[in-house]
């Protein structure tokens, strides 16, 4: 490098003028989203030892880097990830929520219609006006139990559709950051101090938004790139290459979605993003629900047809259902693998206040059979025999024995609002009595005092059952609602931190242009003087 002061002035003017490019940039992308200020870096270039004195020899362009903190960028992926969890989450509830509470989409008020016509059969038990008017409105019952229940599904299917888009998006941002990452890798040629700024800004952009789908952890490497974890520390990322996510059917219900990665369920191993919004929604709101919902449709039907088989009908004939639950009362999927066997299940009409709001897991092993209650994982006695056995509220029946290790999943209650339907047609059917003497209401007032009789567990009613799931979808949606703004609140001032401290403030850049511009004119006089003392000094000898 030229010495003296030529070459001192020389640096000065390189230094100055690329000062002014770097704040040339920054004025251009003041509204670029995610671009980093980007500053010169300047260091004393190396002296020079000349006649017992160490000389200055001006001044080194070191890097140009980018204003970057990692805590402000790993706060900002933090409370991206817990926004879209909370923003899923409350989107989806207060739709549950909407059609649980309103009088004209739920069951309150279907439930209330459907005995005041029942009490009107014990008013005048030989009407056949006011017994079409029952029948009537048990049909508008069954129907109102099968329309929320569509409507559950619904809703299922759209969350089922979303998290099928997240995952579309996870994996294109894998794949983009994936590629970043060998770009960076390359440029720094496998290491140093000089990055691509405009790469590491799109990276973290990237990172960001996937962030907002799912909670990840990040790990940066020497050459520059990052790798990026999910879960419980699988690797998501590791260099230039990744791992894509795919949405499989359960085992048990094609409704039902598992999250896999490399074959792997990893559904319960996240907790932040859109995705892990969409997941608890299911599990926490939409599932609880739509068993609540099945627990009260089973309670109704189930006892008002143990109560009408016990009277008689206009005719003289005996009690017949009036309400039934497809072909089969209670549904039972064998899981992959099972080495033979079948099972069945029915409601018990003795024991409906047992019947919990849960699936079920049967298990064969050793030639014993166990079950456990999903909803709480409790380990349910069965008799000492075995099969067939009644518990909770179900018989359930061996049809044919395993040959080894089998396992059946059983939902007494999930599809039961689904699948009840009103089965009687004529009004005459209706068992009103208990004997042929003429006005006997006995049976049709036993019937209107199931309203109010505690026919479901925990000593409830069946409208006490429905309010109480009303209660717990609307205390999830306020929960919800408070979450939602408190996780706004907290990423808002994560992206302000950013904007303060790596945005461009054009105040800030037109008093450096002018800083920078008054060094460049000044390393420019210095060359001014320094070629007129040259020319002096070629005066001189000459």
């Amino acid at each position: 490098m030229p010495s003296g002061i030529l070459g001192t002035a020389l640096t000065g003017l390189m230094a100055f003028q690329r000062s002014m490019q770097t704040t040339s940039n920054n004025v251009a992308n003041v509204n670029t989203v995610g671009y980093s200020r980007q500053n010169t870096n300047l260091a004393t270039s190396a002296t020079t030892f000349s006649a017992g004195n160490y000389v200055g020899n001006g001044v080194d362009v070191t890097n140009v880097t980018r204003s970057y903190d990692q805590f402000i960028s790993n706060n900002i992926r933090t409370s991206s990830s817990a926004l879209g969890n909370a923003d899923r989450f409350q989107t989806m509830t207060a739709q549950v929520d909407n059609l649980m509470a309103n009088p004209d989409t739920g069951m309150a008020n279907t439930m209330k219609s459907f005995f005041t016509a029942v009490n009107g059969v014990a008013s005048d038990p030989t009407s056949i006006p006011a017994r079409q008017v029952m029948l009537v409105n048990a049909n508008t019952l069954s129907t109102q139990f099968n329309s929320v229940s569509s409507q559950l599904e619904n809703m299922r299917m759209q969350n089922n559709a979303y998290m099928q888009t997240n995952i579309d998006s996870i994996n294109s941002y894998t794949q983009n950051i994936a590629d970043l990452n060998s770009q960076i890798a390359s440029a720094t040629k496998g290491g140093g101090s000089q990055f691509p700024n405009e790469l590491l800004d799109q990276r973290d952009q990237l990172l960001a938004k996937l962030s907002e789908n799912i909670d990840i952890s990040t790990l940066a490497r020497p050459d520059g790139s990052v790798d990026v974890f999910i879960g419980q520390g699988q690797a998501l990322i590791s260099g230039d290459s990744r791992s894509k996510l795919t949405l499989a059917n359960s085992t048990t219900d094609n409704n039902q979605k598992e999250v896999l990665m490399n074959g792997y369920d990893i559904s319960s191993q996240f907790s932040g993003g859109s995705l892990a919004g969409a997941v608890k929604f299911r599990d926490q709101v939409l599932d609880p629900a739509q068993q609540q919902l099945g627990l009260v449709a089973a309670g109704v039907g189930i006892s008002f047809n143990n109560v009408h088989a016990q009277g008689q009908d206009l005719n003289g004939a005996t009690g017949q259902d009036m309400f039934s639950f497809s072909q089969t009362e209670i549904p039972i999927y064998a899981s992959n693998g099972n080495q033979g066997g079948s099972v069945s299940a029915t409601f018990d009409r003795t024991s409906l206040a047992q019947l919990h709001a849960s699936d079920y897991r049967l298990d064969y092993n050793a030639g014993a059979y166990s079950l456990t209650r999903l909803s709480d994982n409790t380990k349910v006695m069965l008799p000492s025999g075995g099969l067939p056995a009644t518990v909770d509220g179900m018989t359930i029946t061996e049809n044919s024995t395993p040959t080894g290790a089998a396992s059946f999943i059983i939902r007494p209650t999930y599809q039961a609002a689904k699948n009840i339907s009103t089965i009687i047609t004529d009004p005459k059917a209706i068992a009103a009595s208990t004997s042929a003497a003429d006005g006997d209401n006995t049976n049709a007032l036993a019937l209107a005092n199931l309203e109010t009789q505690s026919t479901l567990i925990d000593g409830k009613t069946f409208s006490q059952s429905y309010q109480q799931m009303v209660a717990q979808v609307g205390s999830s949606a306020s929960a919800a609602n408070v979450s939602l703004s408190a996780q706004k609140a907290l990423n808002n001032q994560a992206v302000e931190a950013r904007a303060n401290f790596a945005g461009v403030n054009l105040d800030e850049e037109a008093a450096n242009l002018v800083k920078f511009q008054n060094a460049y004119q000044a390393s420019s006089q210095v060359i001014a003087v320094s070629r007129t003392l040259f020319d002096s000094l070629l005066g001189a000898i000459k």
